[in-house]
């Protein structure tokens, strides 16, 4: 590949920029002027909102380091923070003179982090105005930044190319639905300009960024470092989670994957309905709802276990669905799987990874709204690897029609464990373009 050169100083200068960011820092000082006296009466009850205050003005200290030279992995949340392994793990290995710092915007996704990444500095990604943007630079020094799939925070990518550091976006995608907006904010406040290299999962993507007026020698199709970062076999639970999780009578187990409210309550509706015998456990994605949701349940007539419950001594009720409280074991939960339900799809949130229990060989179900996963899930569908519902009573009278048929649970995994198999590659892709158009030379 013949890529652009690393842009190292700011492509958008003089007095108009200049006012942009002066206008978008108002806009900042404004914004928080309204939320820090609320965060701040919350932050004397709630030490962690404190912390979390702290940590996104980049005020609080940052793990220490050694003295090599820091390349920055901004991930925002849980998905993208598994995603990018196969990258940190070929970074390490190929340049053991930098060490890799990893960011998150979300809390889960930085407990995420530090358990898929143990040892390694997690640090919080800054609030965009540009004298908290400055003091994070300042404290941490990075060589280099990489941006997972497309994170445009102007102040923060100025402030980069001020100090002559690269920016790589990987794993780069825009979506249908945020294309719209990413025209029109491009229009008013050009950024994609301070961005050296562009590494995109399709042609479609591609054809947006260049659409956007991106320089074509700066994109490259590598595919999806995702699929790459999976392992197409079966992740070891571990005694504990078997212990706790898994029926003693032998009977199926059923994950409800990444769910959003209202889904748990359909879901739990389904089970009953359509799935009565197995074992469901549900793994909500956000883990600090579970007190409320509870409630819910509860008053639904859904009596359930937490995980958290079970591990201080409370003794596992097979008939009673387990609710995962913690964060961090959705993959090993899936090791004891024989169907999965992946949520957010079932209301209009884009749905989440349907390749992540496939590839463990769990016969993987989801509901209509999948936007945000559309290769994955049209990956699956190809080779009849997956069964996508137009609603909560279709996708549950599916499962339970799983359950009952282990030769088709065995052909689904096999077809999807091939299927992913054959789109590897994306890591080396991505590799090559960042040693050429954005990590300093070893």
């Amino acid at each position: 590949m013949s890529l652009a050169p690393p842009i190292r100083e700011d492509p958008i200068p003089g007095p108009s920029g200049t006012l942009l960011h002066a206008v978008y820092d108002l806009v900042w000082f404004g914004a928080f002027a309204c939320v820090a006296p609320p965060l701040w009466w919350r932050s004397r009850r709630e030490p962690a909102i404190a912390r979390f205050m702290r940590e996104r003005m980049a005020v609080e200290p940052f793990e220490p380091g050694d003295e090599r030279g820091v390349v920055l992995i901004h991930a925002v949340s849980v998905g993208e923070v598994k995603g990018i392994r196969s990258v940190v793990e070929r970074l390490e290995r190929e340049r053991p003179d930098l060490e890799v710092v990893l960011s998150t915007t979300t809390s889960t996704g930085a407990e995420v982090a530090r358990s898929t990444f143990p040892g390694r500095r997690v640090v919080r990604f800054p609030t965009d105005w540009s004298r908290v943007v400055r003091r994070f630079f300042e404290r941490l020094q990075p060589v280099a930044v990489v941006l997972v799939e497309l994170e445009v925070w102007p102040n923060f990518l100025r402030e980069a190319n001020r100090r002559g550091v690269p920016l790589a976006v990987v794993n780069g995608r825009i979506t249908e639905r945020s294309f719209g907006r990413y025209k029109l904010f491009h229009r008013l406040f050009p950024q994609f300009d301070r961005i050296s290299l562009f590494c995109v999962q399709n042609e479609t993507y591609a054809e947006r960024f260049l659409e956007l007026k991106v320089d074509p020698t700066r994109v490259v199709v590598t595919g999806n470092v995702k699929i790459d970062g999976l392992a197409t076999g079966r992740i070891d639970p571990g005694e504990e989670l078997t212990r706790l999780l898994a029926a003693p009578d032998g009977r199926p187990l059923v994950v409800a994957a990444s769910t959003h409210d209202p889904e748990e309550r359909a879901c739990c509706e389904g089970w009953v309905r359509h799935a009565p015998g197995t074992r469901l456990v549900l793994v909500p994605r956000h883990p600090d709802r579970v007190d409320v949701l509870v409630g819910e349940l509860a008053a639904a007539g859904h009596r359930v276990q937490r995980l958290t419950e079970l591990r201080g001594g409370a003794l596992p009720d097979p008939d009673v669905p387990v609710i995962v409280d913690t964060i961090g074991e959705l993959e090993r939960v899936f090791g004891l799987a024989d169907v999965a339900f992946v949520g957010g799809s079932l209301i209009p949130h884009g749905g989440h990874n349907v390749l992540e229990p496939a590839a463990q060989g769990v016969a993987t179900v989801t509901g209509p709204h999948t936007v945000n996963f559309r290769q994955e899930v049209a990956l699956l569908r190809e080779v009849d690897a997956l069964v996508q519902a137009e609603d909560a009573d279709a996708a549950w009278s599916a499962v339970g029609g799983l359950v009952k048929d282990p030769d088709r649970r065995a052909a689904m995994a096999t077809a999807a464990r091939a299927a992913i198999d054959r789109q590897g590659g994306a890591t080396e892709l991505t590799w090559r373009a960042l040693v050429e158009s954005c990590l300093p030379p070893a």
